[in-house]
């Protein structure tokens, strides 16, 4: 049965005799750190966004899909 609270105590000996503790965390507020999404504008020229579009519809993904791999490709180069 799950408890709802337990101290901090009755935990570290629970986890110390080797019992599963996964249902005692509170997994709701886990977050990867510098994966949260954050919105930019980016203002580009027509023929532009015409070959993202192109190249879109040749992968079979959205146009943010393409700009986000390219960017990202882009600085894992710089990285290296």
């Amino acid at each position: 049965m799950k408890k709802k609270y337990m101290k901090a105590s009755e935990f570290d000996q629970r986890f110390e005799a080797g019992e599963d503790m996964v249902a005692y965390l509170d997994k709701s507020g886990i977050k990867k750190p510098g994966l949260e999404q954050r919105r930019i504008t980016v203002d580009f020229p027509a023929w532009m966004v015409q070959q993202l579009d192109r190249e879109a519809i040749r992968l079979g993904v959205t146009r943010q899909s393409v700009i986000k791999m390219w960017i990202s490709q882009k600085i894992a180069e710089k990285s290296a």
